[in-house]
C-alpha cells in the first residue's frame, strides 16, 4: 500500500466509498478534523473526521487513500479481464489468454468437482522421495522466480530458498541468480521467536492450521506431524536474518561460485538442486544474500527427519495453491492467514481475488489494455515535467549542501541526472502468447504462468542487462526505485486521483504524487540507495567526512522514529523504516522546494479556507491516511520496512516550511527546535 524502494505493499483491495469519501480532486477537507491543533497531531488535523466516520470494511485487514484508488482500478481491471482491449484476436492471443484465466478461477464448481486431484502429481512425487539427493531433486524443481531481491515487497518467500535473476551488485552490466532464506509459513521469524503470551498463542493457532491443510491431503496422525512441521519451520526461523539485518545491502552481497555451495552450505546437494532448477551449467556466479541463514537451512536439510521434510513439503504445496483449490481449503487458509495474523473478517468476494490472480499471471497482457484506456498522453506529460521540476529541485539541494565535498556532490549529481524514469507504463510489453491458458484449468494455470515467469527470469542470464525493464505493472497503485538499474517506475494506476489529477492545481499535485515522486528519487539517496552510484554498482562513491556525517543524520531519524509506540509493547523500528523515512523527510523537502519554483512568484492561491502551501502539506498528509485491524498494525510493525501512516504524515516535523505555513508553536507535541529537524538532503 505504499510506495517503495526495497520494499512496501502492493496489495489487491476493493472497498465501497463512505460519505466522507476523497473528492474526484483536491483535499478532503470534509475528512479533517479542523478543531484540532497541526501542530499536536498533523496527521489526526488532516484526517481524524474521516478517521472517524469510516469503518474498515469486512475484507480488509487496514483501509485508507490508497484502497480508494485500488478499488476504482480493480473495478476498472475486472471489466478488462472479461472485456480485454476490445480488438478481434486470434484464438490464443494475449485478450483470450486473460479471459480464459479469469474464467477458469471464476468456475468455482469445476473447482470443487476436481477436489485435490490436480495435486495428485505433486503429492505423488513429495510421497517417492526416499533420500536427501531426491529431496535436493523435488526442492530444485519446485524453485520458481519470486519477485526481484531489489524491489521485494518484504524479501520474503514461502519457497524453502528465494531465487531471483537480478542485476550483480557488483557489476551492474550483468545478471546473476540471487539465493535468499524462506521457507517459513508465517510473516517473519519473530512469529516463531518471539515468547510474548500473543506469539504463543499464535503459534498454537498455527499447529491448529497445519493440521488442517494435512488433513486435506489425507495424512494420517495429522496433529502430530503438524507439530514436527511447525517444530522444523522454528528451526529454520532460528537461523533466518532479521529484517533489519536483510533490508542492509552491504551485508548482502556477498558472492559464492557455484562450486562454493557445497563448502559453505553442506547438506544439501547443490548440484542436484541447481540441475533440477535448470540452471545452466555455466553459471558459475551467485549472489548469496543472508549466508548464515542458506547454510543453516542446508544444514536442517541433512539433519531433520525426511519424513518430517516431506509433510512440510505437503503443507507448503497446499499453502501456496490454496487460492486455486476448493473451498475448504481457501476457507482454512483464510482462516490462519487473513483471520488469525490479520484480523480480517471477511474474505474478499471470489470476483476480486480472480482480478488479482489474472492480474498476477498475465500482468504486462492486463497492464497494455489499462493503460491504453486509462492513461491519457496529457496525464503522461504532467507527470514528466513534474518529475524534471522535482529532479531540478534536488540537484539544487545538493548544491546547497554546505556539509559536503565537491568531489561527493559531483558523484551525486551524476547518479541523479542518469536516472531514468518510467512513466505509466514500460517502454516494451511482454509477449504471453507462447503461456498455454485453459479455460477450464484454474489450478494448471496458475502453475503454467509461474512457470513461464520462471523461464523468462531464468533466459535473462547471460544476456545483456535491459535498463528498460519494469519491476511492476502499469496498473500497479505503487511507486518503485530500482538501485541496480539507477531508475524509478510511476505505473498509471498510481498517477490518478487522489494522488494526481489534470484538475488539481500545483499544491495539490505537488503535495500529493509530487511527494511520492520525491520519495523515489530520494530513494537513490537514502542509507541503503547511496551506496550505489550512477552506474548502478555497489560502490563508495563517498568521502569518509561526508559518509559520516551522511550516517549521523541518520541516526537521528532512527532516534525519532524509535521513539514512536502504535502498542504500549511494540514500538517502531527506527532502523528498519530508516530508508523509507529518509525518502520520506528528502522527497517531502525536494517535493516542497519544486512546488515553489513551479508558481514561482505568484501569489500563495488560496481554497477551501487554505494557501497553497498548507494544501500542498495537507495533501502529503492525507496520502498516509489509513486505518488498521491490530494484528495487522502489529504485523507491519514487525515486518514492514516503513512506518505506521500516522508517523510518515508527521514527519512534516522536520520541515521548516511546515512550521511556517501553520504557525506551529514550540510548547505543541510535534514541534522540534531547528537544530533538532533532520535535513539529509
Amino acid at each position: 500500500m505504499q510506495s517503495t524502494r526495497w520494499m512496501g505493499l502492493v496489495v489487491a483491495a476493493s472497498l465501497t466509498l463512505a460519505p466522507c469519501a476523497l473528492r474526484a480532486s483536491g483535499i478532503d477537507v470534509s475528512g479533517m478534523d479542523p478543531s484540532g491543533a497541526p501542530g499536536s497531531n498533523f496527521f489526526a488535523y488532516a484526517n481524524a473526521s474521516w478517521l472517524r466516520h469510516n469503518e474498515i470494511p469486512a475484507d480488509h485487514s487496514s483501509y485508507g487513500t490508497w484502497d480508494v484508488t485500488l478499488e476504482r482500478v480493480e473495478r476498472r481491471l475486472a471489466d478488462l479481464v472479461q472485456h480485454p482491449c476490445g480488438v478481434a484476436q486470434p484464438a490464443g492471443g494475449e485478450d483470450h489468454l486473460i479471459g480464459n484465466f479469469y474464467a477458469s478461477f471464476m468456475n468455482e464448481d469445476r473447482i470443487e468437482a476436481l477436489g485435490l486431484r490436480p495435486l495428485d502429481p505433486t503429492f505423488k512425487a513429495i510421497e517417492k522421495i526416499s533420500n536427501r539427493r531426491e529431496l535436493a531433486k523435488f526442492i530444485g524443481g519446485t524453485l520458481r522466480a519470486d519477485v526481484d531481491v531489489l524491489n521485494a515487497t518484504n524479501l520474503y518467500t514461502d519457497n524453502l530458498f528465494g531465487l531471483w535473476i537480478a542485476q550483480d551488485l557488483d557489476h551492474s552490466e550483468r545478471y546473476v541468480p540471487f539465493v535468499l532464506q524462506g521457507g517459513l509459513g508465517m510473516p517473519d521469524r519473530s512469529y516463531y521467536l518471539d515468547s510474548s503470551a500473543r506469539m504463543a498463542q499464535i503459534r498454537g493457532e498455527y499447529a491448529n492450521h497445519v493440521a488442517a491443510m494435512l488433513s486435506f491431503a489425507a495424512v494420517p496422525d495429522a496433529a502430530a506431524r503438524a507439530a514436527r512441521v511447525v517444530e522444523l519451520e522454528q528451526q529454520i526461523a532460528t537461523v533466518h536474518w532479521s529484517r533489519e539485518a536483510s533490508e542492509d545491502v552491504l551485508k548482502g552481497n556477498n558472492h559464492w561460485r557455484r562450486g562454493d555451495f557445497v563448502i559453505r552450505a553442506p547438506g544439501l546437494d547443490w548440484e542436484v538442486l541447481f540441475a533440477a532448477a535448470q540452471l545452466p551449467r555455466e553459471q558459475q556466479d551467485f549472489e548469496v544474500w543472508q549466508p548464515s541463514a542458506v547454510t543453516g537451512i542446508a544444514a536442517l536439510l541433512a539433519s531433520q527427519p525426511l519424513a518430517t521434510w516431506k509433510d512440510y513439503l505437503v503443507l507448503h504445496a497446499l499453502q501456496h495453491r490454496a487460492a486455486f483449490l476448493p473451498r475448504a481449503v481457501v476457507a482454512q487458509d483464510f482462516a490462519f492467514q487473513g483471520t488469525i495474523l490479520r484480523g480480517t473478517p471477511e474474505l474478499r468476494a471470489r470476483w476480486k481475488r480472480g482480478v488479482e490472480a489474472t492480474n498476477d499471471a498475465l500482468g504486462d497482457a492486463v497492464g497494455k489494455c489499462y493503460a491504453e484506456r486509462y492513461f491519457p498522453a496529457a496525464a503522461k506529460a504532467r507527470v514528466e515535467q513534474m518529475v524534471e521540476r522535482l529532479r531540478a529541485a534536488f540537484s539544487a539541494r545538493i548544491d546547497a549542501l554546505e556539509w559536503m565535498a565537491p568531489e561527493t556532490k559531483a558523484s551525486a549529481k551524476a547518479k541523479l541526472a542518469t536516472l531514468k524514469v518510467g512513466v505509466g507504463y514500460p517502454e516494451r510489453w511482454r509477449d504471453y502468447t507462447a503461456l498455454k491458458i485453459a479455460s477450464d484449468d484454474a489450478l494448471g494455470n496458475f502453475e503454467r504462468a509461474e512457470l513461464f515467469e520462471y523461464h523468462y527470469q531464468l533466459a535473462k542470464l547471460g544476456h545483456p542487462v535491459d535498463r528498460s525493464e519494469w519491476v511492476t505493472m502499469a496498473q500497479t497503485v505503487n511507486a518503485f526505485n530500482l538501485p541496480a538499474m539507477n531508475a524509478i517506475n510511476f505505473p498509471a494506476a498510481m498517477l490518478q486521483s487522489p494522488f494526481f489529477s489534470l484538475d488539481n492545481d500545483a499544491a495539490q499535485n505537488y503535495g500529493g504524487i509530487g511527494t511520492i515522486i520525491g520519495h523515489e528519487i530520494s530513494h537513490s539517496f537514502d542509507d541503503q540507495g547511496a551506496m550505489f552510484d550512477a552506474h548502478g554498482h555497489l560502490r563508495n562513491w563517498w568521502t569518509a567526512e561526508d559518509l559520516a556525517h551522511f550516517r549521523a543524520a541518520g541516526a537521528r531519524l532512527v532516534q525519532e522514529f524509535s521513539a514512536y509506540h502504535p502498542f504500549p509493547d511494540l514500538a517502531v523500528n527506527g532502523q528498519q523504516t530508516l530508508s523509507e523515512n529518509i525518502a520520506d523527510v528528502a522527497g517531502l523537502s525536494v517535493a516542497l522546494d519544486a512546488y515553489r519554483a513551479e508558481v514561482g512568484q505568484s501569489p500563495d492561491s488560496g481554497s477551501d479556507g487554505f494557501t497553497g502551501v498548507q494544501r500542498f502539506f495537507l495533501s502529503f498528509a492525507q496520502n498516509w491516511r489509513e486505518q488498521y485491524r491490530e494484528p495487522m498494525l502489529r504485523m507491519a510493525v514487525l515486518t514492514d520496512g516503513h512506518a505506521p501512516p500516522e508517523y510518515r504524515a508527521n514527519t512534516v516535523r522536520n520541515i521548516d516550511g511546515w512550521y511556517q505555513a501553520f504557525d506551529i508553536r514550540a510548547d505543541q507535541p510535534l514541534y522540534l527546535a531547528p537544530d533538532d529537524r533532520v535535513r539529509i538532503w
